[in-house]
């Protein structure tokens, strides 16, 4: 619901690193299909964000600090880039983002 809500009030912005992500873990638990369908979903109500430099340099310096794998140092320059909040229930980026409002859904 809280995902509902944010995307609601202003809209939002996956990169493409982090729907990669969410299409292949999909296709594993649920199949192809089903994959199919959640990324028509994701992209019907958020903007999907092409690798950029900007974007890639930063997920690399994080990266390089150690902690967090690649994908979640893509979704923490992502939202630095927007200045926008970053939603998540993955322990290591709410453990570990910095520069960004990180809002916990494990607590919703």
């Amino acid at each position: 619901m809280r995902v509902q809500e944010a995307i609601a009030a202003g809209g939002g912005v996956v990169s493409w690193v982090n729907l990669g992500e969410v299409y292949y873990v999909s296709i594993r638990r649920r199949g192809a299909a089903d994959a199919e369908l959640a990324l028509r979903l994701v992209l019907a109500s958020v903007r999907a964000e092409d690798t950029i430099p900007q974007v890639t340099r930063e997920a690399a310096r994080l990266k390089a600090l150690g902690g967090l794998s690649y994908a979640d140092c893509f979704a923490i320059a992502t939202a630095r880039r927007h200045q926008a909040p970053l939603l998540t229930g993955d322990p290591e980026i709410i453990d570990s983002a910095s520069g960004v409002e990180v809002i916990d859904l494990r607590l919703a």
